[in-house]
C-alpha cells in the first residue's frame, strides 16, 4: 500500500518500508520480539525473499555480503538481547569495510524499559561506537520516516551500518501513513580545481603508485578508473581485501597492500614519489601498521574519499579530494599525462609482483601455491570468492589473481567466521554464479552450521577448508614471541567431508597438489553445497616461514 489511506499495523508498515526502500532480501533469525514484522513480511513474500538463518552472526554476514555486492543496504533482522549481541560482529565488519547495512532489532515492551527486563539492552549505547546511526521506533506513524532515513544514512558519504530497534508493542499499533521511498541525491563531484591539480602533480611525478579501496564502486566506475590508470601507465595496488577493484591479471596490477602484503610491493610503495589513494582510508593494514608512509606528508599523497573527515585523518596529504568514488572515476576517465616518464618504474613494480607470485618449493605432497594457481585456471570467469581471516588467507592473495569479472569479499576488520555465511549471501544474491569460499579450520567451525541455510534456500557454495589443526595466525605470533610454548592454539577437528555429507552435500579431501582441481570439478558438478577439506602441512604455518624457522628467528628473552 503506497498511499496509506487505510491503517496498517507497525509490522506491516515495516515490511512495506523495506519494499519502498528497495530491499529484495532479508536475512533473519526469527524471534518473538518481531512476530508482527514477520507477519508483515508474509504479505510481501512475493517482493522480499526472507532468508531463514541459523545464527545471528551468520545472518548479518550474509546481509553484509549482499550490501557489498549490490551497493544497496543489506538487511538483517534479529531478536533482542542475545540476538543483537550475536549480530554486533557484523555491524563492526560493515563499519570497517564501509558496507551499507541496516540491522533491525526487536526490542522489549516500552513499559518495561530500565528494569533490566528479559533480554533488555540499550541499543543506542551498545551500538553507537560501531554504527553510523542508531535509533528506536516507538510510534508506528514514524516508521516510514525513520526507515527511509536509515537507508539514506547507510549509503551516504562513507557507507556503513545503521541499527534500528523496534519496540515490541509498536509493531501491533495501527497507523494510516504513506510509505516513503529513497530520495534522489546527486553524488559529490570533485571540486573544479581538483582534477587539474591532480594531473599537474602526476605530470611532475616519476614513480606514481595508485591504491584503490573503498566500497560501492559501480561496474562503470571500475572500468573508468581502469581506463585512466592503464591509459597513464600507472601501477595499481589494491587496499586490504579490495581485489575486486582491479583486474589482477593486468600487467598494471601491483598486488594488495594489506596483511601479508608482498615485500616487493611494500618496498615499491616506500619508493613511490606520488601516491594516488582513491577510495581507501589508508588505515592500519594498508599502511603496514602506520609505518609505510610518513605521517607528516613528506611523501606526496592525493587522497580521494567521500567523507572529508577521513582525508588526512592519520597521514597528512598533499591534496585531498572529497568526492563520491564513482563520480570521481567518471570525471577522471579521459585525463592523460602528455608524456609519462615512468614506464620502467611500472615494469619494475609489476616484476616485483610476479616474483612474489612464483610458487616456491614446499616440503610434502601438497604444494598449496601450485594447487591454487592451477585452481585459478579452472574457476569461472565470473566467480565470486569469499575469504575468512587467518594465515591461510594470504595463500590465495599471494598466488592467485582475481579477474576483471570476478568478485572478492573479505572482512577488512579480520572477523573469523565471515566467509561461509558471506558466500551463502553472495550465492543467494547471484544464484547463477559460482561461489568459492576460502576458510581455515578455525573459522569453518565458527559459522559452518550456516551451510544448513544454503541447503534450505537451494544454493551451492563450494567451501575450501584449509585444515592445519590450529589457530594458525595466533600460533605464528606465539612462536615468534614464545617459541615452543604452544598454549591454546591447537585444535581438534571433525572430518569436514563427512560433516557436509551429513547435510546431504558433497565432500572431498585433498592431501596432494594434483588433487585440488579434480576435487573442485567434482564438487561443482555435484550441484550441491560442497566442502573440499585441504589438509595442509601444520609445520608450514605461513607461506613464507615454517614453525622451525620462526622459532629460530624468535628473540629470546633476556
Amino acid at each position: 500500500m503506497a498511499a496509506g489511506a487505510e491503517g496498517r499495523t507497525g509490522g506491516q508498515l515495516l515490511a512495506d518500508a523495506l519494499v519502498a526502500n528497495g530491499a529484495t532480501h532479508v536475512f533473519a533469525v526469527p524471534g518473538e520480539s518481531y512476530l508482527d514484522l514477520l507477519d508483515g513480511l508474509y504479505n510481501q513474500r512475493n517482493r522480499i525473499e526472507l532468508i531463514t538463518c541459523r545464527f545471528e552472526a551468520g545472518a548479518i554476514h550474509m546481509a553484509e555480503a549482499h550490501g557489498k555486492l549490490t551497493g544497496r543496504p543489506g538487511v538483517a533482522v534479529v531478536t533482542r538481547g542475545p540476538g543483537a549481541c550475536h549480530a554486533a560482529i557484523g555491524v563492526h565488519v560493515a563499519q570497517q569495510d564501509s558496507t551499507p547495512l541496516v540491522l533491525l532489532v526487536g526490542q522489549i515492551p516500552m513499559n518495561e524499559t530500565d528494569r533490566e527486563t528479559f533480554q533488555e539492552v540499550d541499543y543506542r549505547r551498545f551500538f553507537s561506537p560501531i554504527a553510523k546511526w542508531v535509533t528506536q521506533i516507538d510510534e508506528a506513524a514514524r516508521i516510514p520516516e525513520l526507515m527511509a532515513h536509515a537507508f539514506d544514512v547507510a549509503v551516504s558519504g562513507r557507507p556503513g551500518p545503521v541499527v534500528v530497534a523496534l519496540s515490541e508493542e509498536m509493531q501491533k499499533h495501527v497507523a494510516a501513513v504513506p510509505d516513503i521511498g529513497p530520495q534522489a541525491v546527486l553524488p559529490a563531484h570533485p571540486a573544479p580545481l581538483a582534477i587539474p591539480k591532480l594531473m599537474e602533480m602526476l605530470a611532475k611525478a616519476e614513480r606514481p603508485l595508485a591504491i584503490l579501496g573503498g566500497s560501492r564502486w559501480t561496474e562503470e566506475a571500475r572500468a573508468a578508473i581502469r581506463d585512466f590508470l592503464v591509459g597513464n601507465d600507472i601501477p595499481v595496488a589494491v587496499a586490504f581485501r579490495r581485489q575486486s577493484l582491479f583486474d589482477g591479471t593486468s600487467p598494471h596490477y601491483a598486488g594488495d597492500l594489506g596483511v601479508g602484503a608482498d615485500a616487493g610491493l611494500v618496498q615499491k610503495a616506500r619508493e613511490a614519489d606520488l601516491l594516488l589513494a582513491i577510495g581507501t582510508r589508508m588505515g592500519e593494514p594498508v599502511s603496514q601498521g602506520y609505518t609505510l608512509f610518513d605521517l607528516a606528508g613528506r611523501q606526496p599523497i592525493v587522497q580521494v574519499h567521500p567523507d572529508q573527515a577521513e582525508i588526512g585523518r592519520v597521514h597528512r596529504v598533499a591534496l585531498g579530494i572529497t568526492a563520491d568514488v564513482n563520480a570521481f572515476a567518471l570525471a577522471l576517465r579521459d585525463e592523460r599525462v602528455a608524456s609519462p616518464r615512468w614506464g620502467q618504474w611500472r615494469q619494475a613494480v609489476r616484476a616485483a609482483r610476479e616474483a612474489q607470485a612464483k610458487a616456491p618449493h614446499y616440503e610434502g605432497p601438497l604444494n598449496l601455491a601450485v594447487a591454487l594457481q592451477e585452481l585459478e585456471k579452472a574457476v569461472p570467469a565470473d566467480a565470486i570468492f569469499t575469504t575468512d581471516a587467518g594465515n591461510f588467507a594470504t595463500w590465495p592473495t599471494r598466488f592467485m589473481h582475481v579477474g576483471a569479472e570476478q568478485e572478492f569479499l573479505g572482512p577488512t576488520n579480520g572477523a573469523m567466521g565471515y566467509a561461509v555465511p558471506a558466500a551463502i549471501g553472495a550465492a543467494i544474491t547471484y544464484p547463477g554464479r559460482c561461489v568459492i569460499v576460502f576458510v581455515g579450520d578455525g573459522g569453518a567451525l565458527m559459522t559452518g552450521q550456516e551451510l544448513a541455510t544454503a541447503f534450505h534456500h537451494g544454493v551451492a557454495p563450494i567451501v575450501m577448508v584449509f585444515n592445519n589443526n590450529m589457530y594458525g595466525t595466533i600460533r605464528m605470533y606465539q612462536e615468534r614471541a614464545y617459541p615452543g610454548r604452544v598454549s591454546g592454539t591447537a585444535l581438534t577437528n571433525p572430518d569436514f567431508a563427512r560433516f557436509i555429507e551429513s547435510f546431504g552435500g558433497h565432500g572431498e579431501v585433498v592431501t596432494r597438489t594434483e588433487e585440488l582441481v579434480p576435487a573442485f570439478h567434482r564438487a561443482r558438478a555435484s550441484g550441491k553445497p560442497a566442502i573440499i577439506e585441504v589438509r595442509t602441512n601444520p609445520e608450514q604455518v605461513t607461506n613464507r616461514a615454517t614453525i622451525a624457522q620462526l622459532r629460530a628467528q624468535a628473540v629470546k628473552p633476556a
